[in-house]
């Protein structure tokens, strides 16, 4: 009796084993479903180059227009000062036709 228990646990045993192996089985299967999303790359953006750096800077403007040496309507200035007209040609000698030069404009 207790040889036909070990018999029957051994078969029992190796059934077991070979029912394991006996299970890997090939499935086909049917999916009705949305497929799955495609990721599709972006075309390339062709941009035009970038300008080219600046190479020079102008004069900085310091509040106001630039200050010539020379006559601005009826007054003269001679990087120091305004001068009135009659007061130019009274500290510097006279009218230019006065000494000699021709007419003055």
């Amino acid at each position: 009796m207790k040889f036909a228990r070990v018999l029957a646990v051994l078969v029992g045993g190796a059934a077991i084993a070979a029912s394991s192996a006996a299970m890997a089985r090939v499935d086909l299967g049917i999916n009705l479903g949305v497929p799955a999303p495609v990721y599709v790359a972006p075309q390339p953006v062709y941009a035009p180059p970038p300008p080219p750096p600046v190479v020079y800077q102008p004069a900085p403007v310091y509040g106001g227009p630039a200050l010539v040496i020379g006559w601005h309507g009826d007054r003269y200035w001679d990087g120091r000062r305004y001068w009135n007209r009659d007061e130019w040609y009274r500290h510097h000698g006279g009218y230019g036709h006065d000494r000699g030069h021709g007419h003055w404009r």
